[in-house]
């Protein structure tokens, strides 16, 4: 085998249980009875909804679970070093190895990694890791959390003299389009007995696998110590990283002893500058650019937290789409994956630590704002664990290109939520008639929001000692205040969150600060702001997606912000969104009744639907949503006249016609002078079922997934958006059913049930291979519809 580093996935044939099994942690514990599962696992989207759960949290539940996994390590990897990592889990996880206890890491969002090597056997007795998850408190988040061993685990195998784990770092201090520099400093440790001579060689290959520059140097390692160095390597006319053209360029450090190789680590790598100026925003590679951002959680609905990366390509495709450049990952570190995708797809990232410190905030358990809050969460955490989380983050995290930002917080200083200060006697910024007179004035006994700014700075500061080559930011949910107590001055970028009207007050009163939007609505107000004002940079809307948890009350467990719901199927405010970000030329329409509000179908926003079933004579309102410079809409062929996007105050164009069977038509010219085209057209009822699989062949490796998307259609195969028929999926073959989402808020099916309603007209599986080649069907049926197969190869 190779002598270098060996990196083995470790997500398959897992033992679970779910409960207090106290004496798991033991070696010999019989195991035979518990289920198999495939890692990432979130236990929570297994059972039932509840509304004896947290609203906060999407009605699920949380409790206990273990975890076990027996594996071997052949006798030739004995002298070796070996690591466990667990790139989250949620969370109070305790890890034993052999029954050697390892540790605690409560923090659920927190990669860790234990040195296992002086618990494991080598040959032919097994090892056995046991994983015990302590989710007691489901009122701990805000948001859907998800329970269990949620991301992925992997084993790393090294030699005695190594690179230390994050032990790399890639930066980019001079770029130019004729020329840049990649420095590199690399981390060492030399575990043996004796000291040693080291080759360090670090080669740059660029994405069609030539050698492009490399740096060699003989170093000393002083036994059972480490050491540190630093490289250099000139790029001519590299490609430089950018949402437009993600080009990456791969780094590979070597060590050699003796001539042989020893260990090697490869970091992708994105040559690429960042700027922010007070004055002009912010700059990518010196041109001067908007973020058109979205904030996003971490959940996929029917998955819950347990994410395969393949659903975030698809989710992030969309939002490529969108016009989408940038994603805020909030509230919490993300799964190194999704950070991957970023990198490769193209998007500018704010990497966020925490969503409170050391105060604890108010936890909606049985309803949005209703009272009486419940107080769990990180805060009993952080000031032990604070420093070792954030820096973790950062030392794992700091080779992306895609990230720009480090933030240290989220809406840390909402007023009274614990934080006061004597500058709100009454609490104007905070005033729902529903809430207690008292959580809207001063409180002298609470924390003073004053103490904000101390933390902050020793957040920073972290940070800093991690890296240099990004700017520290949080996201405000009170800068009247935060300006004062000195929080905001601890940043080198400062968020607002929903504050677009303090922009230009605030940069008059504070000329030099770099400001942006952290967290904003949808509105075109809010798009407005940034757009017009040269020195905001960016926004990031609440939210590209929608998330279980921080629901406003049963039966309504899902937060519905998205431009996307909780399956990725398009909400007609995506499209809006769309002709205000993409440069690609797009229409597209809806329809609503004249006397409707601006809101349509459960979950779905604005301006309508996309359908054309209506009664014959309802007075109809028609939104049209382009960037091209005109339309002309066409009713059953006939013109009802031509718009211009330059008289539209909304940027949007409407229309008024009373309804009639038919065909519904926009034509749009571009700029570029071509014309595209919108339908909708009147259908039938539903009489069949459509499916639709994105990708037909799979490894048969037990981790590959495939979704398929399921459309009720009416007898000429036409879409039928407002059909609600309850559909049965079955597999047949080496796959199964991982996850059913239809995007309904209120929908309380279990989501480990086979079946599902349509949500108008479309429901979505995700697809999971076994370890066996072999054809997967997959089969939808309904009763009253004519059913659908689709089928899938796995080698």
């Amino acid at each position: 085998m190779s002598k270098g580093r060996r990196i083995e996935r470790m997500n398959l044939d897992w033992k679970f249980h779910r409960g207090d099994e106290p004496g798991a942690w033991y070696k010999g514990f019989d195991d035979a009875s518990w289920r198999s599962v495939t890692l990432p696992h979130d236990w929570s989207v297994e059972e039932p909804f509840s509304e004896e759960h947290s609203s906060g949290t999407g009605y699920l539940p949380g409790g206990i679970g273990w975890y076990r996994k027996r594996f071997d390590l052949p006798q030739d990897l004995q002298g070796k070093r070996v690591y466990i990592t667990f790139e989250g889990i949620y969370n109070n996880a305790q890890v034993w190895c052999n029954s050697y206890y390892l540790g605690k890491r409560p923090y659920g969002y927190s990669t860790f990694t234990y040195d296992i090597t002086d618990c494991v056997s080598f040959g032919d007795i097994d090892n056995v890791l046991s994983v015990k998850a302590d989710h007691k408190d489901i009122a701990d988040s805000r948001w859907f959390t998800g329970s269990g061993i949620y991301r992925d685990v992997y084993l790393t195998v090294t030699d005695q003299i190594h690179i230390d784990q994050y032990g790399v770092f890639a930066t980019t201090p001079d770029v130019s389009s004729e020329q840049a520099t990649v420095a590199v400093q690399v981390r060492l440790s030399n575990e043996a007995l004796q000291d040693e001579t080291i080759q360090v060689t670090n080669v740059l290959v660029n994405g069609d696998g030539e050698v492009i520059g490399q740096a060699t140097d003989a170093w000393t390692v002083l036994a059972e110590s480490g050491t540190e160095g630093h490289a250099t390597i000139v790029v001519d006319n590299p490609k430089l990283w950018s949402p437009d053209s993600p080009s990456l360029y791969t780094l590979r450090t070597e060590l050699s002893k003796d001539g042989v190789l020893i260990d090697e680590v490869q970091t992708v790598v994105g040559i690429r500058s960042i700027q922010f100026d007070a004055n002009k925003g912010f700059f990518l590679n010196g041109v001067n650019m908007k973020m058109k951002g979205v904030c996003v959680h971490h959940d996929a609905g029917g998955l819950g937290a347990a994410v395969p990366a393949k659903v975030w390509v698809r989710r992030l495709t969309a939002l490529k789409e969108m016009g989408c450049n940038a994603i805020r990952m909030s509230h919490n570190p993300p799964a190194p994956n999704l950070l991957d995708l970023c990198d490769s797809m193209g998007f500018l990232v704010i990497d966020e630590a925490f969503d409170e410190w050391e105060g604890v905030k108010n936890k909606w358990s049985t309803g949005h704002n209703v009272y009486p809050p419940k107080h769990f969460g990180y805060y009993e955490d952080f000031p032990q664990w604070g420093e070792a989380d954030l820096k973790e983050m950062v030392l794992r995290d700091r080779n992306h290109p895609s990230i720009i930002m480090w933030s240290i917080g989220n809406e840390v200083d909402y007023p009274n939520d614990p934080y006061c200060h004597p500058y709100f006697e009454t609490m104007t910024g905070n005033n729902d008639a529903n809430k207690p007179a008292a959580e809207r004035q001063y409180d002298p006994n609470k924390p003073n929001a004053e103490r904000l700014a101390t933390i902050a700075r020793r957040l920073a500061k972290y940070v800093k000692e991690c890296d240099t080559t990004r700017p520290v930011t949080a996201a405000l949910a009170f800068p009247e205040l935060s300006n004062l107590t000195g929080y905001a001055d601890a940043l080198d970028v400062v968020g607002y969150n929903y504050k677009e009207q303090f922009y230009e007050e605030d940069h008059q009163k504070y000329p030099d600060r770099v400001t942006l939007g952290s967290e904003n609505s949808s509105s075109l107000e809010a798009w407005l702001a940034v757009r017009d004002n040269d020195y905001i940079s960016a926004q990031f809307i609440w939210t590209g997606i929608d998330y279980l948890g921080e629901a406003k009350g049963w039966p309504v467990r899902v937060a519905q912000a998205g431009f996307m719901d909780l399956a990725g199927f398009k909400k007609s405010n995506y499209y809006y969104r769309q002709s205000l970000w993409s440069d690609k030329p797009m229409v597209h329409l809806t329809s609503m009744k004249v006397d409707n509000s601006e809101h349509g179908a459960r979950g779905r926003w604005a301006g309508g639907v996309p359908h054309w079933n209506w009664a014959e004579g309802d007075q109809l309102k028609i939104a049209c949503h382009t960037n091209c410079e005109e339309v002309e809409l066409f009713l059953n062929g006939r013109s009802l006249g031509i718009k211009h996007l330059i008289d539209a105050p909304k940027l949007y164009l409407t229309w008024e016609v009373a309804y009639e069977e038919g065909i519904l038509e926009a034509v749009a010219k571009g700029a570029d002078g071509n014309r595209y085209t919108c339908m909708l057209r009147t259908v039938s009822k539903p009489e069949q079922i459509a499916m639709h699989v994105d990708s037909s062949d799979l490894k048969a490796d037990g981790e590959d997934i495939a979704h398929v998307e399921i459309q009720v259609t009416d007898s000429e195969g036409r879409f039928v958006y407002g059909s609600d028929d309850l559909i049965e999926l079955s597999v047949d073959g080496p796959g199964e059913i991982i996850g059913i989402e239809n995007g309904d808020s209120q929908d309380l099916t279990p989501y480990s049930s086979k079946s599902r309603k349509a949500f108008n007209g479309k429901l979505l599986a995700y697809i999971r291979t076994q370890q066996a080649p072999g054809r997967i069907v997959v089969k939808a049926a309904s009763r009253g519809l004519q059913p659908a197969q689709v089928e899938i190869t796995t080698v």
